[in-house]
């Protein structure tokens, strides 16, 4: 089943995320494509593109707290032990009802850019630290037809302005082996 590659309405399309990044002074360079599903999706697409790219995870834990926590995209996470290591319940992935209403994109472009469109829920923001010692990272700006660039301090300062305090957390011991 093909996922639609637009926004949702009454959400900020990619042109406004790439205007608020222009807005802040963040340089950006955007690729477009195919939509994307899959990590393989993505690898098959992007040919030589520098940087890391990442996959964004956005999980609710069993007290209803959301959590976004961002990895390189060939990371696999065991989620009792990524519990343990940002300390909340157990973690189940957001309901694709939650990710629309909440970060205003399809489930298949899940991105921490998505945090423009945040309602006010108190959303935890984890960044692997094996990104932030990349020159470049891959990011869908909102929809899976894209891919945006830019550097890892600041997408910091993106979410900062969003609101959000992101941690940098070594994620390697949630890794599955």
């Amino acid at each position: 089943m093909n996922r639609p590659t637009t926004t949702m309405p009454g959400k900020a399309t990619p042109g406004d995320l790439i205007a608020r990044l222009e807005e802040l002074g963040i340089p950006c360079t955007t690729h477009e494509h195919r939509p994307v599903h899959t990590v393989a999706d993505n690898r098959a697409l992007r040919g030589g593109l520098p940087g890391i790219h990442c996959k964004t995870l956005f999980f609710k834990d069993k007290k209803a707290r959301l959590w976004l926590t961002v990895v390189e995209e060939s990371r696999e996470l065991d989620l009792k032990a990524l519990a343990g290591l940002i300390g909340s319940a157990r973690l189940s992935f957001a309901r694709p009802e939650r990710v629309r209403d909440i970060l205003g994109v399809e489930p298949g472009a899940v991105t921490p850019l998505a945090l423009i469109n945040e309602t006010g829920e108190q959303i935890g923001v984890f960044i692997d630290r094996a990104i932030m010692g990349a020159d470049l990272v891959n990011l869908h700006p909102l929809v899976n037809d894209r891919t945006t660039a830019l550097r890892p301090r600041d997408l910091l300062r993106f979410l900062a302005a969003c609101g959000h305090d992101p941690k940098v957390v070594d994620l390697s011991p949630a890794t599955r082996t």
